[in-house]
């Protein structure tokens, strides 16, 4: 691929587009060379994402005025990050997969791991065990062979190879018809020869079949302890990334259908870009929610504050990010679909809570459910009168006021308020007995309710009081439940965007290309090493970050990068020794000559322990171990930039537009109508009011404030 060049933009022109396809809805942001940008939106097309990508660029570009074939020869880059891949997995409906492993290890993808066994379960079924089972193995048990062989922890080996076992599992695979063989023995991570040599022996099987068959293994996928999740993780790489690339291929195929010159480019789970060619490509599968966190370390900059909580609520879900004191948690074994993977992935909290969550009154006890089922984008909900019949919680947002009928989505959605209110109103507020405005503003009481108890939750967490936090909200439906979800909490600040909707997508543009290598290391280092110790230590571990780097560098240098432009640093897993979990630090030198180098990194872990934890939890005494060496590689990309501008009048007159009857606490209100692209820096708006954007809402509660400040930040306060 021919790397774009990024120096020499259209000026006028966007010079990127950044997509994120959610559960129901796909957001766009175009971004121009001074940091311009505009958004577009559409409904998320899960059978075939291209369709959903073109329509929300065909918005976004509308929007800038200009045509699809003017935005895409003009762009340089395109970051994609759907959900393609994910809903392949948990649809189950990826490729037909066999495993070889080492023998005695056959029943490791039915046994699994306990903490993946009762994962997703509530409370009550974690409680009564009659409910529980397993998932359902990517892999059954009669396409899974066993073969001799064994490797110890040292990397040397116990047992040879039995070559012969393994072209004899590699003939039944193919005669199983398998589209995959994936290969996983136990230590490979720490010396690979046996994988390797299956490998060879089962790719000399396929020829000589004359099959079509990708051989997968675990040391070139994640080459990391904990044999579970090495296993999940080449099985779903094996399993869901072919649907996945496909996606992404018809995603760049319609783009260069319209002049794009370039490669699209999507997002890794740990916060960068990649290449859709990436060898790796499960380390994408839930990119979309990442692109927030990455986005609220750029606001933060801005805003002085590297102690913020994100908060993004759509249609299906409420997803939380927290970076304290400037530190963003790294979850090298995250859950996805009841699986426990070896991919690090920056850390989320979630909840099923959205505004197309299917609203339940059960007709004998009058137990009022919310989910967790999602209307999503099809059927969606009632009012979008496309063929959904059950109430959600943006049906109780249209019929109380709060949602503009003649202009979601800029008026192309017209909301047929009516219908809504008749089904809710059969389904929902006369079996509680109760009006239909009260019952519609209790459920939206309800959906606020769980996600403010999520935010205390994840606070408590940090061992930091919420008052240091800033509240960063967004996601289409964030701002409409903004002030129910953070009221009483006690935040230092709340903020909201004009690009709420497309927050995500615009993370994204702020991420740089980057790669990420790591391998497992165990080096237990005393609390009082001499010279000669600290100095060994520091041998081990250059050159396992040289090996890294030339990994790292190989990969981008192979997607277009030029040496020069392509960054590198070294990091480290480390914990004091003893403990179980595990801090990522960023090394403070790109190699370790020295016992004073080796110092450095100790000290560089203590302080970044400190942050995350306490000053008074340091326990130097104990000693310290390293349980991962890892790389990352960068190379810089166009970003946008937010325009500050001085602070005006704080009449807000220019932007109103009327007045409509919302129903707000209890009551109906006569809300001041706002456009939200036509507040400017200095502008106040007090509530009962309505600031609308054609993707978003945001609801300004009775006597509550909102101010806008120089970066055109929208500060939402409470009475």
């Amino acid at each position: 691929m021919t790397q774009p060049n990024l120096t020499s933009p259209v000026v006028g022109n966007p010079i990127v587009i950044g997509i994120d396809a959610g559960g129901t809805m796909t957001d766009t942001i175009l971004v121009d060379q001074d940091g311009h940008f505009k958004i577009g939106k559409s409904a998320t097309t899960p059978k075939n994402e291209a369709e959903g990508f073109l329509a929300s660029a065909e918005d976004a570009a509308d929007a800038w005025g200009i045509s699809l074939e003017a935005l895409f020869s003009g762009v340089n880059v395109v970051l994609y990050s759907g959900t393609g891949m994910l809903n392949t997995l948990l649809s189950r409906t990826g490729r037909r997969l066999g495993l070889i492993t080492t023998k005695g290890l056959e029943d490791m993808i039915l046994m699994g791991r306990g903490l993946q066994a009762w994962a997703d379960y509530s409370y009550a079924d974690r409680l009564h065990a009659v409910t529980h089972h397993h998932p359902d193995p990517l892999v059954p048990r009669r396409r899974t062979h066993g073969v001799t062989e064994r490797i110890d922890q040292f990397g040397d080996i116990v047992l040879p190879l039995y070559e012969h076992e393994v072209a004899a599992a590699a003939k039944k695979l193919i005669a199983d018809k398998v589209e995959a063989i994936c290969i996983m023995t136990i230590f490979s991570h720490v010396n690979p020869v046996h994988e390797k040599r299956i490998a060879e022996i089962c790719r000399a099987e396929i020829d000589k079949a004359g099959a079509e068959i990708i051989v997968y293994t675990s040391h070139e996928v994640r080459p990391v302890i904990r044999e579970q999740s090495r296993l999940n993780s080449v099985l779903i790489e094996a399993y869901a990334t072919s649907r996945g690339r496909k996606q992404l291929k018809g995603i760049e195929d319609v783009s260069k259908k319209y002049g794009f010159k370039y490669g699209v480019q999507t997002l890794l789970s740990f916060g960068g870009l990649t290449s859709i060619n990436h060898p790796r490509l499960h380390e994408t599968m839930i990119s979309g929610p990442i692109g927030g966190i990455l986005g609220a370390a750029y606001v933060g900059k801005l805003i002085g504050n590297d102690s913020l909580i994100c908060s993004d609520m759509g249609g299906t879900s409420f997803d939380m990010g927290v970076i304290a004191r400037g530190q963003t948690r790294i979850e090298n074994e995250p859950l996805m679909d009841r699986f426990k993977l070896n991919v690090p992935t920056l850390h989320l909290d979630t909840i099923g809570a959205g505004a197309g969550m299917i609203l339940k009154v059960d007709p004998l006890t009058r137990k009022v459910s919310l989910g967790p089922e999602s209307a999503g984008a099809d059927p969606g909900p009632i009012c979008f009168d496309r063929g959904g019949t059950e109430p959600t919680i943006a049906d109780c947002d249209a019929i109380l006021g709060r949602l503009n009928p003649d202009y979601f989505l800029g008026g192309k959605v017209k909301l047929q308020v009516e219908k809504a209110r008749r089904a809710f109103q059969e389904k929902c507020s006369d079996i509680l007995g109760v009006g239909l405005e009260e019952a519609a503003e209790g459920m939206i009481d309800m959906l606020e309710a769980d996600a403010n108890n999520a935010l205390r939750r994840v606070i408590s967490g940090q061992g930091i009081h919420p008052s240091e936090f800033t509240l960063l909200s967004y996601g289409g439906s964030g701002p409409l439940h903004l002030a129910g979800c953070s009221r009483g909490i006690g935040f230092k600040d709340i903020i909201t965007f004009q690009f709420a909707a497309a927050f995500s997508a615009f993370g994204c543009t702020t991420a740089d290309f980057m790669r990420r290598h790591s391998v497992s290391t165990q080096h237990d280092i005393p609390s009082r090493a001499d010279e000669a110790t600290l100095a060994a230590f520091g041998a081990k571990v250059t050159t396992v970050w040289n090996d890294l780097t030339k990994a790292a560098v190989d990969e981008m240098i192979a997607d277009g990068h030029a040496r020069e432009k392509i960054r590198t640093v070294p990091f480290l897993m480390m914990r004091y020794t003893g403990q179980l979990e595990d801090v990522e630090v960023m090394a403070p030198l790109a190699e370790v000559r020295s016992a004073d180098d080796m110092r450095r990194v100790i000290d560089e872990f203590e302080a970044v322990y400190a942050k995350v934890n306490h000053r008074v939890s340091r326990y130097g005494e104990a000693g310290f171990t390293i349980t991962e060496l890892g790389l990352i590689a960068t190379a810089d990309k166009v970003k946008p930039v937010l325009l500050k501008r001085p602070l005006g009048a704080s009449n807000p007159a220019s932007a109103h537009k009327g007045v409509r009857e919302a129903y707000i606490a209890g009551r109906w209100h006569k809300a001041n109508l706002y456009e939200m692209d036509l507040l400017q820096p200095g502008h106040e708006v007090i509530g009962p009011a309505i600031i609308e954007h054609p993707a978003t809402t945001l609801v300004v509660h009775p006597q509550d404030r909102v101010f806008v400040d120089e970066w055109t930040l929208l500060h939402y306060s409470h009475a």
